[in-house]
């Protein structure tokens, strides 16, 4: 393969086919190598599907993210979509277009980054697409799971605790320490590297939704994808309610608010702005949710405000005033 030009389409899925393939892979009766993949859910099981379409200059910049980040990251949403709805991850079906010139060794990086978050969940690429792109980077995700207790965004009601999984505002940090020239002063490397590790490569809570799905007392479930105040109020929205949170009650790591420090930030703007965290965002009932908190293993579990009545999401600070907090997580544009 000559490594000075894109490999033809064969000698791609060749190599894409040696990189994913997985011997005994449960569920699947045949993958990459045919037009379509053959698969076999479990009987009683209800069928997730999902997928994410990821452009370079829109949600990712290759000037910080490397093609293993890109692979690892475009997996990862798509996984965490899975889990949000209390699902097990399963199958994944990848389609990459990238410019012509694009170097072989690039291309199986991408698809290492992406295996390395699969083998961490179970999930086997089953096929997918490449294609040259006129531009930059193109990737389309589509992940295939299974569960049997679904929790969805549409379940909420009056009375309700609303929680998050782990801190918010990390990966905006990330993308915050990413996007300058030099690192922030007065800042360990070690937080610095934590900070862009959750923008780089973020973890999704995929047993942790499992759990919380399963354990009784959960009444809607989602993931943190644009922020949660973005996301609350659709949340709210599909369930036909309100809700109060409490800004000081957010958990926001001691790494992300020195980053904000030497920064000169709000990182509460972060916590409910910034995106891209992917914990999630829990409601349950009153009665259920210290059971929830102590029983929850791998990320802590915060409350944060309650469902109400009527419409609308109200930020309520310290001092019990009603606030404005930062929204409208965007993904970069070209300027």
């Amino acid at each position: 393969m000559n490594p000075d030009r894109r490999p033809a389409e064969d000698d791609l899925v060749r190599m894409i086919r040696g990189l994913a393939s997985r011997p005994g892979a449960t569920g699947v009766r045949r993958s990459i190598g045919d037009d379509a993949a053959l698969l076999e859910p479990t009987p009683g099981a209800t069928l997730v599907a999902t997928t994410d379409l990821l452009l370079e200059d829109v949600h990712f910049r290759r000037r910080w993210a490397e093609p293993a980040d890109i692979g690892w990251k475009a997996m990862a949403v798509n996984v965490s979509d899975v889990a949000a709805v209390g699902g097990t991850p399963r199958w994944a079906l990848v389609a990459l277009a990238c410019p012509e010139l694009t170097a072989p060794d690039e291309i199986a990086a991408f698809y290492e980054g992406a295996l390395a978050l699969c083998d961490a969940h179970g999930v086997v690429v089953v096929g997918g697409d490449t294609s040259s792109s006129p531009g930059g980077w193109m990737v389309n995700v589509t992940v295939l799971g299974e569960t049997v207790s679904p929790v969805l965004r549409s379940s909420a009601r009056p009375g309700d605790v609303i929680a998050v999984t782990g801190t918010l505002g990390r990966s905006a940090a990330g993308l915050a320490v990413l996007e300058r020239e030099a690192a922030p002063p007065g800042v360990a490397s070690d937080l610095l590297a934590e900070m862009t590790d959750a923008h780089l490569r973020p973890r999704p809570r995929v047993a942790e939704a499992r759990w919380l799905a399963t354990a009784g007392g959960v009444t809607a479930m989602m993931d943190l994808s644009d922020g949660l105040a973005t996301d609350l109020p659709r949340l709210a929205a599909e369930s036909g309610v309100g809700a109060t949170v409490y800004i000081d009650r957010l958990p926001v790591s001691l790494a992300t608010r020195a980053v904000a420090a030497a920064l000169i930030h709000d990182p509460i703007a972060w916590a409910t702005g910034g995106g891209e965290d992917y914990e999630l965002l829990v409601t349950c009932d009153r009665a259920a949710f210290e059971r929830l908190r102590a029983g929850l293993s791998g990320a802590m579990l915060t409350a944060v405000g309650e469902i109400t009545g009527g419409r609308g999401v109200r930020w309520i600070d310290g001092d019990g005033r009603e606030v404005t907090v930062a929204t409208g997580f965007e993904h970069f544009s070209r300027a």
